[in-house]
């Protein structure tokens, strides 16, 4: 149990890389052009896009389904 050394396989030195990479994500990260377009995309654009759907279609459809007692015709 004691060791932890006993691969199966040889670990791969771009797998490690790009492990190591990942986790340290944060430390190389830059504001560039194209970031700062994504984040406000995800960040403003997106939520009021919805937003503004969400708001204009407020009320304007009926979604109770038809119930025991309740006419064809209405529907």
């Amino acid at each position: 149990m004691a060791g932890l050394k006993h691969f199966k396989l040889a670990a791969d030195p771009a797998i490690i890389r790009l492990n190591s990479i990942n986790s340290n994500r944060y430390k190389y990260f830059r504001w560039t052009p194209r970031t700062a377009l994504i984040t406000f995309n995800y960040i403003v654009a997106v939520p009021l896009i919805l937003g503004v759907a969400a708001y204009s279609t407020e009320g304007k459809w009926n979604f109770r389904a038809k119930r025991k007692g309740d006419l064809a015709s209405e529907y």
